[in-house]
């Protein structure tokens, strides 16, 4: 009897196994599949990206449909178009032996009336999108009050997309009695939120620890400058030569820009964010998988359901904003029992971060150091000349040799090799000739966690070498943490993600720094600049601490002056009282010019660790 002949399968489903080569059934499917096929029952399962949850809820529920009824018996709601396609593809191949059952996809960018025509021929089981899924219940397209099985996948996912309202309305369109399934990575308030509600005394099974990451994966962290991120990260692709990695941005822009400056300096790499059309996902994914893309540069959102096998290393060009986010970023390699590396790239005030990411995930980061020019040059010649070692010759250049045997005529053994190995390691050698040390000079751990005002959240600094401290007329009253005024300026002023720093936000006031070479552009943008009507003053501060003081370049509230865009002031410009600028300024309106303020400070209610 095999492992899985044990859980309780029906032949025909063995079969598929066989075809399929599965020989070792993986934790969460000996935890879940006996559980599932035992009797009715609720389930809330707790395991990594990668571990083979599809399979664990997938044999179970081909086994318990019945292929003589066309009415639909099981609907399985997934967060992407992505994986609602690869949960459809596997479940086809698990039902290979079993007569009359139709598995159908239901998702967004396609024919929703070719996708409710397939539903109408009979589908025991639709895999969804909620988007999709809602759209065509308020159509009345399709018909799940009669299902008995309801699987909610990676549910954490798609709580975090903002698919909560949608869940609910769908669940209330089921039967009370049906069987849920709630398979997630993590367990966030929001799963718990839907399991009370939508479940009966659920059984649980957890693989691992709650919330932890995969036991496979290695994490490191590696600290840099702010402007080093990008060169760091080329010589951590130049350290591993046969990478296959997915790059994590926090943004679209600096997606597409990462993505585009790796590709302008030769590496084989895309961008995948919500900017681009469907048919342009597709097209960079098909590529992925094919490893034409060996570094595929994404955002959180875009990156949702890739699921790629044999990825080797995860980058964390800039962290995500929840801990439960890196989880899922880290859980894209390492899978199916193979192992993978995470990569963090941080600047030295937030190493704080890392402390919390480990607490989280009851696992360790190693601090590692960026590679020397030398030593990435090294690491490149002896990867040559392996390569070169294991090609296999083409004997269509035989006739071609006498030729090459005369003008190679005269150069013994070792000089052929050093030619042969310039031609192709010119680039690196040129490239990290006098290279700089990228690794930030204060680095270890403890002093990285020596204070939380390192981070550029709570009390001023003194400015760094080459650094401008700046005092704006803008603070939490306005509606502001750090994370969505650092957006607000960076946005205004044309700035890239990591041009503004140490931003200090206080009640009614706040500082901030930039390098000194865009201080021109600072003051350039915030002149006469106003936010409906209002002038928001920018100043260069005469204290190293952070405090104003200077000549006033423009309207605006004195230092511990404006109340913000509320209308309370304490010592406002005089200016700013003839134009009657910040009379019934609300909180909802200051949001207006910072979308992003608003979502940043529930976020940090939900357990952000920024």
């Amino acid at each position: 009897m095999t492992k899985f002949e044990a859980l309780g399968l029906q032949k025909s489903l063995l079969d598929a196994v066989a075809d399929l080569g599965f020989e070792t059934p993986s934790e969460v499917q000996e935890k879940a599949i006996p559980i599932l096929l035992e009797g009715e029952t609720d389930l809330v399962a707790l395991a990594q990206t990668g571990t083979g949850k599809t399979a664990a809820f997938g044999f179970p529920l081909i086994q318990k449909i019945d292929g003589n009824s066309r009415t639909t018996q099981g609907l399985i709601l997934s967060p992407t178009r992505e994986l609602c396609l690869q949960i459809t593809k596997e479940m086809q191949a698990y039902a290979k032996y079993e007569r009359n059952i139709n598995v159908v996809a239901i998702y967004g960018g396609a024919s929703i009336t070719d996708q409710a025509r397939q539903i109408k021929r009979g589908a025991q089981i639709i895999v969804a999108t909620p988007g999709r899924m809602k759209d065509m219940i308020s159509r009345r397209l399709v018909d799940i009050s009669k299902i008995d099985y309801c699987i909610l996948d990676e549910a954490d996912e798609m709580l975090n997309m903002g698919f909560m309202e949608d869940i609910k309305d769908i669940l209330s369109n089921t039967p009370n009695e049906k069987s849920t399934w709630l398979f997630s990575a993590t367990m966030p308030k929001e799963v718990s939120v839907i399991a009370k509600k939508f479940m009966h005394s659920p059984q649980e099974i957890t693989v691992g620890a709650k919330n932890s990451g995969a036991s496979t994966v290695q994490h490191e962290y590696y600290v840099v400058g702010g402007r080093d991120r990008y060169p760091a990260l080329k010589r951590l692709a130049d350290t591993n030569p046969d990478i296959f990695s997915v790059i994590f941005c926090r943004t679209k822009r600096d997606t597409q820009k990462v993505a585009e400056n790796l590709i302008e300096d030769g590496y084989n790499a895309g961008a995948l964010h919500g900017d681009l059309s469907q048919n342009q996902r597709d097209l960079v994914m098909n590529s992925f998988r094919k490893r034409q893309i060996q570094m595929l540069v994404a955002t959180d959102v875009a990156a949702r359901g890739i699921d790629v096998d044999d990825i080797t290393h995860v980058i964390n060009y800039q962290l995500p904003d929840e801990i439960e986010t890196y989880t899922h970023r880290s859980g894209r390699t390492g899978r199916a029992g193979k192992t993978g590396i995470s990569m963090v790239l941080i600047t030295r005030s937030e190493q704080r971060k890392i402390k919390a990411i480990e607490n989280k995930i009851n696992q360790k980061f190693e601090l590692k150091k960026v590679p020397s020019g030398s030593e990435i040059c090294g690491i490149q010649l002896h990867h040559l000349a392996n390569k070169i070692k294991d090609t296999e010759t083409n004997s269509n250049i035989d006739s071609y040799l006498p030729a090459i045997n005369d003008i190679l005529e005269g150069i013994d053994r070792e000089e052929l090799i050093k030619k042969l190995i310039s031609a192709e390691f010119t680039r690196f050698s040129t490239y990290y000739n006098k290279s700089k040390d990228l690794n930030s000079s204060d680095s270890g751990r403890d002093r990285g966690e020596r204070s939380e005002r390192s981070d550029g959240r709570r009390g001023g600094e003194t400015p760094t070498s080459g650094s401008v401290r700046y005092f704006i007329n803008i603070g939490e009253k306005d509606g502001y943490d750090w994370m969505s005024l650092k957006d607000f300026l960076r946005d205004t002023a044309g700035l890239g993600q990591d041009d503004v720093f140490k931003v200090d936000v206080k009640e009614s006031f706040s500082f901030f720094n930039t390098d000194t070479e865009v201080t021109e552009k600072i003051l350039g943008t915030f002149t006469e600049f106003k936010v409906d009507g209002r002038f928001v003053n920018v100043e260069v501060s005469k204290s190293p601490g952070g405090g104003g003081g200077g000549k006033r370049r423009s309207g605006g509230s004195s230092f511990g002056g404006s109340g913000g865009f509320k209308g309370k002031r304490s010592g406002g410009s005089r200016r700013d009282d003839d134009r009657g600028a910040s009379k019934g300024r609300s909180r909802e309106r200051s949001k207006s010019e910072s979308p992003n303020s608003g979502k940043r400070r529930s976020q940090k209610r939900k357990g952000d660790f920024f």
